[in-house]
């Protein structure tokens, strides 16, 4: 960007940020990358008295997991007693706004949900290696895993709806000492989000069915903190706080036509179509296991 000044360091080396910031001060600093309370405190003793704001990328997962009210605002307990990585996420929170408190230090906490773009389509379960085996699975007719029977319901939201809105609370006066939730508008079950997903791609959803704390058991993948701490539980977001923030805030898209712009980019990148041999291996495994189950079953 033309004007723009670049400083291109180690935010772990912090002696090296401290000494090329030294004479720096900031609208605003955004933290995108902080993950444990370790790296927050660095992020306070580097920038307090340099930013007129530090905006911190929290996460929807933080909050209460199982919910004790549907409808999910930035007054909802945060609990996650399943999830590392939210609990981690709560805790940088509470660090951050009890400097805000006693020091006022200027934050402005963001908490997204599923947020994707063209190289991380939205699926309820994948492997370690992305979502390119479970897209494949559905062109070649083959059944897809899916936790419970897909019928919660998610919120999905296109980096690009993200940008404004996220944009729209940099240097709003109103925002500093505020948590924001930025999530998708659009209401989806999993089964319409990876139907969508699978016409996209010319190929057809075969849900394999399986309950949520059968896959929880396997030590192969984290189940326990993507679905049980996540992705199974029904989210219901109200963005007033946001709207009322950033008037302007309105998601373009729908969730169709960002998965076939996103599968689209997919299918003309080869190097982002990686196959994942182990994750489809147990795809297979477990699609067997339920259909030998519900043999037995009939057989009763």
């Amino acid at each position: 960007m033309p004007g723009a000044k670049q400083l291109i360091l180690d935010v772990n080396d912090e002696a090296a940020v401290a000494k090329a910031i030294e004479h720096e001060h900031y609208d605003a600093v955004c933290d995108f990358i902080a993950f444990v309370p370790a790296q927050a405190e660095r992020d306070i003793r580097l920038f307090k008295g340099k930013t007129d704001q530090f905006m911190f990328i929290s996460s929807a997962s933080a909050y209460q997991k199982p919910l004790s009210y549907p409808v999910i605002r930035e007054s909802t307990p945060l609990s996650n007693p399943y999830w590392e990585y939210s609990r981690n996420k709560i805790a940088i929170e509470e660090l951050l706004m009890r400097e805000y408190r006693e020091n006022g230090f200027p934050i402005t906490i963001i908490r997204p949900s599923h947020t994707f773009n063209f190289r991380s389509i939205p699926l309820a379960i994948h492997g370690d290696k992305g979502p390119w085996q479970v897209i494949k699975r559905m062109m070649e007719g083959k059944k897809v895993l899916m936790p419970g029977d897909g019928s919660s319901l998610w919120a999905v939201m296109n980096s690009e709806d993200f940008a404004p809105a996220f944009v729209g609370l940099m240097g709003n006066v109103h925002a500093i000492g505020q948590a924001v939730q930025i999530t998708g508008e659009e209401l989806l079950t999993w089964n319409q989000i990876t139907a969508s997903v699978a016409r996209a791609a010319g190929g057809e959803y075969k849900p394999c069915y399986v309950p949520t704390d059968l896959l929880a058991k396997t030590t192969k993948y984290d189940f326990v903190g993507a679905m049980i701490g996540d992705k199974s539980n029904t989210v219901i977001f109200d963005n007033s706080l946001l709207h009322h923030l950033v008037p302007t805030f309105q998601p373009k898209r729908t969730f169709d036509q960002c998965a076939r712009e996103s599968i689209a980019y997919f299918l003309s990148h080869p190097e982002l179509q990686v196959e994942d041999p182990d994750f489809d291996a147990f795809s297979d495994a477990m699609v067997e296991i339920m259909e030998n189950a519900a043999e037995k079953v009939r057989a009763l």
